[in-house]
């Protein structure tokens, strides 16, 4: 994974555990924040830390829970940990899953510009007129990447998922712009059925 500072928001989108457990983690003293010119920063050590401690450290009296994140800082390149007796932990699954998302959040940084005067400033895919947000916000709906790229030609399968994760460490703030307040109309219109729970399963998921 690339060495950089996170914030908490790029943290959890990073983690994919709630920006609020962030914070919660950096109150409690679980992992030991930095501050920087953005405020609260974490570093790549913090994010496994992170992600270790929602994902098994939550079980572990805080005793077992130092003995572990001693463990990885004392052996970096180690695959798997023993936090106790009976508990091992697959820090290398963790570490892989950490630097694929944070490939992809640096990929989509890459990829996504905001400028002023196209789609009403709305931060875009470069050479394209499709909000990023917009292409995050369908898919959160209930909507398959396949039905998204079907409808918008110039977006990729990948482009969907990098919408995803930008969307996730980059969340508007205020009031969402209406279509027009971006420069869009709406040209056609395709519904989506979105399942509730009981029938998510027997429910069509498109209709014209």
């Amino acid at each position: 994974m690339l060495s950089r500072a996170y914030t908490p928001t790029e943290a959890a989108a990073l983690s994919e555990i709630a920006v609020k457990s962030v914070h919660n983690a950096i109150d409690k003293r679980i992992i030991a924040a930095h501050f920087g010119r953005a405020g609260r920063e974490l570093t790549v050590e913090d994010l496994l830390r992170l992600k270790l401690w929602y994902g098994v450290g939550s079980i572990l009296s805080a005793e077992r829970r130092k003995h572990l994140f001693d463990t990885i800082d004392q052996n970096p390149d180690a695959d798997t940990v023993r936090a106790d007796d009976y508990l091992i932990v697959d820090v290398a699954r963790a570490r892989a899953q950490l630097a694929t998302r944070a490939e992809a959040l640096r990929e989509a940084e890459q990829k996504i510009e905001a400028v002023k005067g196209v789609v009403g400033g709305e931060p875009v895919f470069k050479g394209t007129r499709v909000p990023v947000r917009m292409i995050a916000a369908i898919k959160q709906q209930g909507a398959s990447t396949a039905d998204i790229v079907e409808g918008y030609p110039s977006v990729t399968t990948r482009m969907v998922e990098l919408a995803e994760i930008w969307t996730a460490a980059h969340p508007a703030r205020g009031r969402p712009k209406k279509l027009s307040e971006q420069g869009l109309e709406v040209k056609s219109v395709k519904r989506i059925l979105l399942a509730t729970a009981a029938s998510s399963r027997k429910a069509p998921r498109t209709a014209s």
